[in-house]
């Protein structure tokens, strides 16, 4: 009896200190110095308006807002389905569906300068991607500013404010947020017209 009470308060005492007390004091540091990640890293509109994280990509399908990669991710960007669609490059179905895009890309952005950009026909691992590329953002500002009612030298100042460097100055590639440049544009821009608002931020 003796023995068994010290391992049912070893056990107590265990339970308590790891399944109680340092989850607390975890979220407890995380609120305080990381509180943006640690609550998801929401983004916000000018109105204070949540329109998604900066950490999981959304779909854009209207002509006044940049657009991400496409997802395999559930029925799309669904982030409790997280995955890539394990399409091999010979699957008739990654074929059709690349077409499909390829078609509507350069029906949408007649005037997009060069070749299509693999990212935006290509779907990430996670389905969750929220970034594209510099390269994948300007060749689409013909199209949103021509919906905007404004210059393309607008717009591209506003890529390039929104892109982001390498990490730590050599590590990957730069990068732009597509949520946060949408809001960007917003802010600089104000919202689109309604004929050009075919789903709005966040929806």
């Amino acid at each position: 009896m003796h023995i068994l009470r010290i391992a049912l308060q070893t056990a107590l005492v265990t339970l308590v200190l790891t399944g109680l007390v340092y989850p607390l004091a975890m979220t407890g540091v995380a609120q305080v110095l990381f509180a943006k990640p640690a609550n998801g890293s929401l983004v916000s509109d000018s109105t204070g308006l949540v329109r998604g994280s900066e950490l999981i990509g959304q779909p854009f399908t209207q002509p006044a807002y940049f657009q991400g990669r496409p997802s395999a991710a559930g029925a799309g960007y669904d982030a409790a389905s997280s995955s890539g669609s394990n399409l091999g490059t010979t699957s008739a179905k990654l074929r059709d569906r690349v077409r499909t895009d390829v078609e509507r890309l350069r029906r949408e952005n007649p005037e997009a300068p060069g070749p299509i950009p693999a990212e935006l026909v290509t779907a990430s691992g996670s389905g969750l991607d929220p970034h594209v590329s510099p390269r994948a953002a300007r060749w689409q500002i013909p199209r949103v500013a021509r919906a905007r009612g404004v210059s393309a030298e607008r717009v591209a100042a506003s890529v390039a404010e929104s892109t982001s460097g390498r990490a730590l100055g050599f590590l990957g590639e730069p990068t732009v947020n597509v949520l946060e440049l949408n809001l960007l544009l917003d802010r600089q821009f104000g919202l689109p017209l309604p004929s050009s608002r075919a789903g709005v931020v966040g929806n």
